[in-house]
C-alpha cells in the first residue's frame, strides 16, 4: 500500500512541478513581451516609428490572462506538492522541543499531527468540491481569458483529493505505528534509533 501511495505521491509532484514550471516560463514570457513592448512604444517609435510599429503589430506585448492562468495554476500545484510533504513528512517543522523528548511521545505527536492533517486536507477537499459546484452552476468566468471559474477548482479538487487520501493514508499509519510502537514509513530525513 504504501508503494502505491508514493507512486501516487511522487506523480502528483512530478504534475505539480510541470505546471509550476509552465507557469514560470509563462510568466517570463509575458514580463519580457511587457518590457519589450514598452521599450517599442517609448524608445524606439522616437527612433524609427515603422520599425516600432511593424513589432507591435506582430502582437509583442504581455500574454493576455497570464494572472489568471497562474492563478489556476499555482493553486493546482500547491495541492499537487502536499501528498508527497505527507508522505516523507517534509512539511516545514519546528523541532527544538521535540528531539527532547522521547520516541514514543514523538510517535504520539506523530499521531495526533497525522489525524489533523488528515482531517484538514479532507475538509479542505470538501469545501473545494462545493466551491467547484457553486461556481458551475453561476457560470462565472475569468475576466479575459473567459474560462469557466470551475475548470480551476476542478483541477485544484483532483490534487486536493490525492493529498486528502495521503493526507488519511498517513494518520492511520501514524497510528498505527502509535499503537504498534513498529515503524511502518520513514520521513525521508528520519534517522532510525
Amino acid at each position: 500500500m504504501h508503494r502505491l501511495m508514493d507512486k501516487l505521491a511522487h506523480t502528483m509532484a512530478v504534475l505539480g512541478g510541470l505546471v509550476l514550471s509552465f507557469l514560470i516560463i509563462l510568466t517570463f514570457l509575458s514580463v519580457l513581451g511587457r518590457t519589450l513592448n514598452s521599450i517599442l512604444h517609448r524608445q524606439v517609435e522616437a527612433i524609427a516609428p515603422d520599425v516600432a510599429q511593424w513589432f507591435l503589430d506582430l502582437g509583442i506585448g504581455p500574454i493576455t490572462g497570464d494572472f489568471e492562468l497562474v492563478e489556476a495554476g499555482v493553486a493546482f500545484a500547491i495541492f499537487a506538492f502536499l501528498p508527497h510533504c505527507q508522505l516523507t513528512s517534509n512539511h516545514a517543522s519546528v523541532d527544538i522541543f521535540t528531539n527532547l523528548l522521547p520516541r514514543r511521545a514523538n510517535r504520539f505527536l506523530d499521531m495526533i499531527i497525522g489525524i489533523v492533517f488528515g482531517a484538514v486536507l479532507f475538509l479542505i477537499a470538501w469545501k473545494l468540491y462545493a466551491g467547484m459546484l457553486s461556481k458551475k452552476s453561476y457560470g462565472e468566468t475569468t475576466f479575459l481569458l473567459q474560462f469557466p471559474v470551475w475548470w480551476a477548482y476542478a483541477a485544484s479538487l483532483f490534487a486536493a483529493v490525492t493529498a486528502a487520501i495521503a493526507g488519511i493514508y498517513m494518520a492511520v499509519v501514524r497510528t498505527l505505528e502509535f499503537f504498534t510502537n513498529k515503524t511502518i514509513a520513514l520521513a525521508d530525513l528520519e534517522i532510525e534509533t
